[in-house]
């Protein structure tokens, strides 16, 4: 629940409401889009951003991440719809996806995110801006097709970004242009050292003044020059009542009589399983660009989740999800509390009751600016340098997953980037299975084996290829001392080795660890009785070990 100290600290209080007020602007459009690309009505997706600030900003414990209609739904979103033949119909099944949620919070499922490596979600993040960015720049010249923002650059009805990027070439604004510029130069000036200092600089963020900038210029455009001022799809397009009782009509109901419609469910768990992997994925991407690194508890985020998916279906909203592209922008511009993502929540409700008229002034340039600006943190040249200096274990996961992403989509890419991240973890384990060093003693070949802490049925061919490795007359010496676990299969393997070890006059000492649960002792019926001393064996031409790790 809702941390009120934390909230109302005096320090974070300026950031928090500029991080809120930014992350609104930019949510507003996207709320729409988003409905627009997912078939519903519009105005649910401004449901579901004030369901998300608000509702899943009281019960989430994560800090910085703002929950709203996120692009990766859209396909589930739209399959439902259709498969289910209405709106209500699908309202119901939303509602059971947040129950599903719920129980997946109290199953302890959130503890899958803590098996993403590092890696990836930088990858993913990087993914992000990169797409952020390649995705602004029709609407920074002017052509707004695409308002739903979906993170993939080759969309699955055939209109791709290729087509838009050459449509929107054919298409040139420069109204859209000049507001480009104004935007991009307001940012720039902002970041300079000598205008950060200043306190005007501190208090108002660069993306409000954007934004404002591009009203007035729009506005003096209609004035000096209507043929070029910006209109319809080039501005936002939040929906419009004339009176209360036509605001309420915007509101859609489940229709429960569709509770014994096996199709429901199905799309209920298709619906679950997406967001709540959406939100555990952005969850961990904003505990990663947190300042003060907090960690933002998994599965109390999904039941958080879960609420808000059911408010959000039982008042007409599509689903929703942690997102992580209003979150960066939010902390972009300074929010370092849940405050902002109740005032995010706040600004939607009160804003699209009372200035609809207003925000539907702001052209998509301006937003696109501000947009292009996270996605360019997000993805900065100084992330990729970072990850090379960790070595290409961390380096070649995080590319391929920026890749898969920017190519594929947000899930498939994390996929992909997941993939290649578990091959280098198994690499790696293979490869520190043991450390080998050799001396010699007289004429006698001594080989010394160190095992590591974690020794898995994984090692087990690069042992016994140690272990064919070895010369005859020869001493080796396996320490296995170190070692938390030693798998049954390693230690089967080396004791075939010490059965023929007898023939090749091969001594083989083996130290397990002291506090390993050691099974009976394995005995070869021809040399007679092993000894054990200071938890060692030492074994002439035979094993006589233990099984460790059964």
């Amino acid at each position: 629940m809702l941390n009120v100290n934390q909230v109302i600290e005096p320090k974070n209080r300026l950031g928090d409401i500029r991080g809120g007020a930014i992350s609104f602007l930019v949510a507003v459009p996207l709320c729409l889009g988003i409905a627009l690309a997912s078939g519903a009505p519009l105005f649910a997706g401004i449901i579901a951003g004030i369901v998300g600030g608000l509702i899943v900003g009281i019960f989430s414990r994560s800090a910085l991440s703002i929950s709203g209609p996120e692009a990766g739904l859209i396909v589930v979103t739209l399959g439902a719809i259709q498969t289910l033949g209405s709106f209500p119909a699908f309202l119901l099944a939303l509602c059971i996806a947040g129950l599903f949620q719920i129980g997946f919070g109290f199953a302890k499922a959130g503890n899958v995110s803590n098996f993403f490596p590092s890696s990836v979600i930088k990858g993913m993040l990087a993914g992000i801006g990169i797409m952020l960015i390649i995705k602004q720049l029709p609407h920074l010249v002017g052509y707004d097709a695409d308002a739903a923002e979906g993170l993939v650059l080759f969309q699955p009805n055939g209109f791709d970004l290729n087509e838009q990027l050459r449509m929107a070439m054919s298409q040139f604004s420069l109204t859209a242009i000049l507001i480009t510029v104004v935007s991009l130069t307001v940012f720039y000036v902002w970041e300079r050292p000598s205008f950060k200092r200043q306190a005007f600089a501190k208090n108002v963020p660069a993306a409000l003044v954007v934004v404002v900038l591009g009203i007035l210029t729009n506005e003096f455009m209609k004035l000096m020059a209507p043929q070029w001022a910006l209109s319809g799809n080039h501005l936002v397009q939040l929906p419009v009542s004339d009176s209360v009782e036509g605001f309420f009509k915007l509101f859609t109901f489940p229709d429960f009589s569709q509770w014994n419609n096996p199709m429901v469910y199905s799309s209920a768990i298709a619906i679950a399983l997406v967001a709540s992997l959406e939100a555990l994925l952005a969850v961990e991407a904003c505990d990663e660009l947190d300042p003060l690194k907090r960690k933002t508890p998994a599965n109390h985020e999904l039941k958080a989740q879960g609420i808000g998916n059911v408010i959000s279906g039982l008042i007409g909203g599509i689903p929703l999800t942690s997102v992580i592209v209003r979150s960066s922008v939010s902390i972009n511009a300074g929010a370092r509390t849940k405050l902002a993502a109740l005032l995010h929540g706040s600004l939607l409700l009160v804003c699209v009751v009372t200035l609809p008229a207003v925000l539907n002034k702001i052209p998509w340039a301006s937003l696109a600016s501000i947009l292009l600006v996270t996605g360019y943190k997000l993805a900065r040249i100084d992330i990729f340098k970072s990850t090379f200096a960790e070595g290409p274990a961390k380096f070649i996961p995080f590319c391929v997953t920026v890749l898969a992403v920017v190519l594929t989509d947000l899930l498939t890419g994390i996929g992909i980037g997941m993939v290649t991240g578990v091959f280098f973890i198994l690499r790696d384990h293979y490869r520190n299975t043991h450390q080998v060093r050799t001396e010699w003693d007289s004429d006698i070949k001594r080989i010394h084996v160190s095992l590591g802490d974690y020794v898995s049925f994984l090692s087990k061919a690069r042992v016994m290829k140690l272990l064919k490795s070895i010369p005859d007359n020869a001493i080796i010496e396996i320490d296995g001392s170190q070692s938390s676990y030693i798998d049954s299969d390693v230690v089967t393997a080396i004791q075939n080795f010490g059965i023929g070890a007898k023939q090749r006059n091969i001594r083989l000492i083996f130290r397990p660890s002291p506090n390993a649960d050691l099974p009976p002792v394995f005995n070869s019926s021809d040399t007679g009785k092993s000894h054990r001393k200071n938890s060692e064996f030492h074994l002439h031409g035979q094993i006589n070990t233990a099984a460790v790790g059964r």
